[in-house]
């Protein structure tokens, strides 16, 4: 019995030496992040300088990438076109337009306590460089260099780029992920109207709306012309991690045709996961064809199941999604009215399709990210 808690009392220990290892290496981390982004507004700012005053032009730029490279051949990251990104790094976010944005959306409160507070006792910087280091805002340590180098290349507007900062951070995306949600229009399945979700979803799950897509695109998929909902599960477990990715991060795939004794009848649910944020069960039922307005009542029944038979005492109610080819927002909208179960439709794209980016305020997905931080 002593043995017992003797090993029982080691595990606690080594887990608080664990939490420690963990702290300090996100905070070296955090630091080496840090550094790198306050050398790229630094740069961004030199060089933005001497473009504006005529004193430097594009063939100078180059110049001094050939001289860097000279001196110093193991820099990387200081070709002519990286050092425009710094500029443009530097003069997206040193513009008022972007400081009146993260005054009106406090965007100040997603911001850790810097690393730079710690690095103030190890580094000695000239007054003039740390002064201009500190104009940085801190908010853009939220994520990489390269990733902000994708964002300010593809995006335009100051809203798109907060958002794919805040998405970035949230669910820890690297450049190639993020360039995917970029590609895909993320910001504009989240933050449009949700005209697909229904009154029981967003009565029970209020803080869910800005985390569930209204198009998932499954181009990867490699479907043929025609297919059934068979090929359509199949080619989405061959690339479940892709699939994933579009869903959101916080989707773990937890059972495929999950079958549901109901009486003498046997049901099966084409795709189930759990939801980490939620905290629940979320049912995917997959249509090759066009929403109808039956098809909600077998999802309904899918959860009522769920809830009954499967879910734990711990776990939230279950959520159901209907990912269909097409949907006629009208009937979606008929059909979503008056739904007392958490619902939603989904439609899924096999192409990536260009369309017109939604441009709105990020109030909505900006309180979402501070709730979850409570």
């Amino acid at each position: 019995m002593e043995t017992n808690n003797t090993n029982n009392m080691e595990a606690q220990e080594f887990q608080q030496v664990l939490g420690i290892i963990s702290q300090h290496r996100l905070r070296a981390l955090q630091a080496v992040n840090s550094e790198i982004l306050f050398t790229a507004w630094s740069v961004g700012a030199f060089v933005s300088a001497r473009l504006k005053n005529s004193a430097w032009g594009s063939k100078t730029v180059m110049q001094l990438s050939e001289y860097l490279r000279a001196q110093d051949p193991t820099l990387r990251g200081y070709s002519r076109p990286s050092i425009y990104n710094m500029v443009s790094f530097y003069e997206a976010y040193s513009s008022a337009q972007f400081a009146e944005y993260k005054e009106n959306l406090k965007l100040d409160r997603f911001v850790q306590p810097s690393a730079r507070q710690l690095e103030n006792t190890l580094t000695i910087i000239s007054p003039p460089a740390r002064q201009l280091e500190e104009s940085m805002p801190e908010f853009l340590g939220l994520t990489t260099i390269t990733n902000h180098f994708e964002i300010l290349n593809a995006c335009k507007t100051i809203e798109e780029r907060i958002f794919y900062i805040l998405y970035s951070y949230k669910e820890k995306l690297n450049k190639m992920e993020l360039r995917r949600c970029i590609k895909n229009h993320t910001f504009a399945s989240l933050m449009g109207t949700k005209h697909n979700i229904s009154k029981g979803l967003k009565e029970i799950y209020p803080q869910s709306v800005p985390m569930l897509k209204d198009t998932i695109f499954v181009d990867f998929l490699g479907l043929p012309q025609k297919y059934s909902e068979k090929r359509l599960r199949k080619s989405i477990l061959a690339n479940l991690k892709d699939f994933v990715l579009e869903l959101g991060k916080d989707f773990l795939h937890y059972a495929t045709e999950l079958p549901l004794q109901v009486g003498n009848s046997t049901f099966k649910v084409d795709l189930v996961f759990y939801h980490r944020g939620l905290q629940c069960l979320v049912a995917v039922e997959l249509k090759t064809g066009k929403f109808k307005p039956e098809h909600t009542g077998q999802l309904e029944f899918y959860l009522e199941a769920l809830d009954r038979d499967v879910r734990r005492s711990n776990e939230n109610p279950s959520i159901g999604i209907l990912l269909c080819r097409e949907a006629d927002r009208s009937v979606v909208e008929y059909a979503m009215s008056r739904s007392l179960s958490p619902t939603m439709i989904a439609e899924y794209e096999r192409q990536l399709i260009p369309k017109e980016v939604l441009q709105r305020s990020l109030d909505e997905f900006c309180s979402f990210l501070t709730d979850t931080k409570k």
